[in-house]
């Protein structure tokens, strides 16, 4: 009996060293990124981050984040001036114990110009997803897992797509109800959308699994 409490004991204080080396051996750096071409699409697949978007006050695109070897991300421009940023890992399975990093060097700041984006994507997990008053003149698609999703008045050309699991959806979209066509899909969860609504010029879909949907019609 007495072997078996030594050992758990020993567990348990391997355990313990082992997370206090994990997430704080290498601090994470502060980064901006602004691309030097007008970008028409952006692309955010991201992993247990927070995605913070507002209105760029040059109209220009700009990205702050923090990273490190560990945790990082790869940022390129397409031919067709469409940015993309995706999460990155060199993580040993030791860095997997621990705290997580802070929530500071968790958060994406994204600015766009008004207006001047044909589509812009989002998907992150675990965090959530919030948006300012802002317009694209293509489609806005959404997605968090495991996070809420909020937005001011939203202006999309022709669709806004917003899929949430374990979060909430609350925001506001700029048009008449009768402008969109819509279809929600909500499980577990209350919604002040129809199932599904017909005759709209433009798309609304919205999937929600375990989460509210409320989401209000307002005037431009």
């Amino acid at each position: 009996m007495k072997k078996i409490i030594s050992l758990a004991l020993c567990l348990a204080l391997g355990c313990f060293v082992l997370a206090g080396c994990s997430n704080s051996g290498e601090p994470f750096e502060e980064k901006s990124y602004t691309p030097d071409t007008q970008i028409h699409e952006i692309n955010l697949d991201v992993q247990d981050r927070e995605i913070e978007v507002s209105l760029s006050e040059d109209e220009q695109v700009h990205i702050q984040y923090s990273e490190n070897s560990k945790e990082y991300y790869d940022i390129s421009v397409s031919d067709e001036n469409v940015l993309t940023m995706t999460s990155a890992s060199d993580k040993e399975w030791t860095d997997y114990i621990g705290g997580k990093p802070s929530a500071e060097d968790r958060k994406i700041s994204l600015q766009i110009p008004h207006a001047r984006l044909g589509n812009l994507t989002l998907s992150t997990t675990n965090e959530d997803i919030t948006l300012s008053a802002l317009a694209v003149t293509g489609r806005i698609n959404i997605s968090s897992n495991g996070g809420n999703i909020t937005f001011g008045n939203l202006e999309v050309g022709n669709a806004l797509y917003l899929t949430v699991k374990n979060g909430d959806i609350v925001g506001t979209v700029v048009g008449s109800y009768d402008d969109f066509t819509i279809r929600s899909e909500i499980k577990k969860g209350d919604s002040n959308l129809p199932d599904q609504k017909d005759g709209g010029e433009k798309t609304l879909n919205v999937s929600s699994n375990n989460g509210d949907v409320n989401i209000e019609f307002v005037n431009g």
